[in-house]
């Protein structure tokens, strides 16, 4: 375990400005919230999981099949010791819950990316609730294993979060939605806004960025990369999907079905609680009754 002054049991305390940014923005930047260690261990996990892949993982390329790549995978955690033993033992769910004013927090899903140098393979404009069958106070840490300039980063929708609207899941590979808008289970989704055509229309905001720093977001938040947006380096990041203690299972359209039938098989169905072994309590109040 990376030895850190910043631990799960002694976190560092986020002041109520940046608390009540989280609130009224959906998006926060934490500076030097991690130490050195915890990113080389990440760094590790992300080494060992590209030389063995997981089924999950995806492969992009924005020049059609050529050239610099894009790469993720997730639900990882148990997988390898070095996730493993970031997910339980790093800062990340004690700040989570600082922000959410949480009782307990749940993993939800890890996540990692990696962007080759020149890569032009981007995220396209979402929030990350429609994607998955989850409903409940979710936020998502955004770790950045190298310094990213603003320009190369990601850039959010500040107070979209609290829109009261569902944008459709688009896909990573080619920017296409994956069901027509409408009402589905019971919930209307809409076309998520074409921001790139009109960006001084939204109060966007994105962070210059060091190793150390990291970026919390509501997971209604909406974000993605600008149109120009190509790295000049090579850049790793991981990411941590955690809910309070409302998180549930709440089933969406037929396009979280992949990830449906992973949660199915671990036990968990339409209205279950994020908890158990496939969802680890990662924090929890000692005082909470």
């Amino acid at each position: 375990m990376p030895k850190s002054g910043k631990t799960a049991q002694n976190p560092a305390v986020i002041p109520e400005e940046a608390r009540a940014a989280f609130r009224r923005d959906g998006v926060v930047c934490l500076r030097q919230a991690f130490d050195p260690q915890w990113l080389d261990l990440l760094g590790s996990g992300i080494a060992e999981n590209l030389e063995r892949p997981s089924p999950k993982q995806e492969i992009r390329h924005g020049d059609g099949g050529s050239g610099p790549r894009y790469i993720e995978d997730f639900w990882v955690w148990s997988e390898f010791p070095a996730f493993e033993t970031f997910v339980r033992q790093s800062p990340a769910a004690a700040l989570a819950a600082q922000l959410l004013g949480a009782r307990r927090i749940n993993l939800v899903m890890d996540n990692w990316f990696l962007r080759e140098a020149g890569a032009t393979a981007r995220p396209p404009w979402h929030h990350d609730i429609s994607y998955f069958d989850f409903e409940g106070s979710m936020c998502v840490l955004w770790l950045p294993l190298d310094a990213t300039a603003k320009e190369d980063s990601i850039a959010f929708v500040r107070g979209s979060h609290l829109w009261n609207r569902l944008f459709m899941r688009t896909f990573f590979a080619d920017h296409r939605a994956a069901a027509a808008p409408g009402v589905i289970n019971g919930l209307r989704y809409e076309m998520p806004p074409d921001i790139d055509a009109a960006p001084d229309d939204y109060d966007l905001v994105s962070f210059d960025t060091s190793p150390g720093d990291c970026v919390f977001f509501d997971m209604r938040c909406l974000h993605g990369a600008l149109g120009a947006s190509t790295p000049k380096t090579t850049v790793r990041r991981y990411t941590l999907r955690m809910a309070k203690e409302d998180g549930h299972i709440r089933y969406r359209g037929d396009w979280a079905k992949q990830e449906r039938a992973i949660m199915e098989a671990a036990g968990h169905r339409e209205g279950d609680a994020l908890v158990g072994d496939f969802f680890p309590t990662l924090w929890e109040n000692p005082q909470a009754g």
